[in-house]
């Protein structure tokens, strides 16, 4: 039986972003990249010019607001978009927990109000 195309299968919230980023694997340079979406659970970003594979531990720098926050997590799945370029999804295995509170801030959707008749 085909699964309804509305049904959102995704474990964590996600917002969409195209900020600049760095990411590196641990002890090693940061490289520049552009995220394309971010949750509690990890993000993704596009990279060009290098080779990230499944697996790599990558260290990863972003805004939150006006919070630079670091994180430490997994390449979980990684996409050629064109021969130079990589669309990288990274979910997250170390990060701070006030860091993480502020992510969840931005991240999770806001509750509709209930109103009472």
């Amino acid at each position: 039986m085909a699964q309804s195309g509305g049904a959102e299968r995704r474990k964590y919230h996600r917002v969409a972003t195209d900020q600049v980023i760095s990411f590196a694997e641990l002890d090693e340079k940061d490289r520049l990249a552009v995220s394309k979406n971010l949750s509690t659970g990890g993000l993704s970003f596009e990279a060009v010019g290098c080779e990230i594979n499944l697996g790599d531990v990558l260290r990863v720098t972003f805004n939150v607001g006006e919070h630079t926050l670091v994180a430490t997590g997994r390449v979980v799945w990684a996409t050629d978009v064109d021969p130079i370029t990589q669309e990288i999804g990274v979910e997250f295995h170390e990060i701070d927990p006030e860091a993480l509170r502020l992510l969840e801030e931005e991240t999770e959707p806001a509750l509709e109000p209930v109103h009472r008749g």
